[in-house]
């Protein structure tokens, strides 16, 4: 992988593992550019810093913005939309894998940054009802 944005190539350097290992095949994975000397602040900043102009990518929160409560918990939301690819799937007619970008991001982001991080897909506004505030 090749990012001329040193911010960004630090931010993935953080999340991203440096092999993976699928049937017993080993995928080494590096990125080609020069990180920056950037301290992301929050792990917040580091994923917004990470999907920065990805499609993908929805927004993250951390509700709990102070380091020093117990459960100080960061959630990256990808877009609400079915992912299909090709990979020889024998359970599908098709060949295809359907999954959800927040499936992928748990599988592969397992660098040493994503600990307290939890993947979501987003919702469809309108479509789950009155938000709990709301509820009778």
């Amino acid at each position: 992988m090749s990012c001329n944005n040193g911010n960004k190539v630090a931010a993935l350097q953080q999340i991203l593992p440096t092999e993976i290992e699928y049937g017993g095949v080993i995928l080494e994975i590096a990125i080609d550019g020069v990180p920056s000397n950037i301290f992301f602040s929050t792990k917040k900043e580091l994923f917004e810093v990470a999907f920065e102009k990805n499609p993908a990518f929805a927004y993250a929160i951390c509700p709990v913005e102070d380091g020093y409560n117990w459960f100080a918990v960061t959630y990256v939301v990808f877009k609400n939309c079915v992912v299909q690819f090709f990979n020889d799937n024998l359970n599908d007619c098709h060949g295809v894998l359907s999954t959800l970008y927040e499936d992928i991001a748990r599988e592969i982001l397992t660098g040493d940054a994503v600990q307290g991080v939890y993947f979501n897909t987003d919702v469809e506004r309108g479509q789950l009802g009155k938000p709990l505030g709301e509820w009778p």
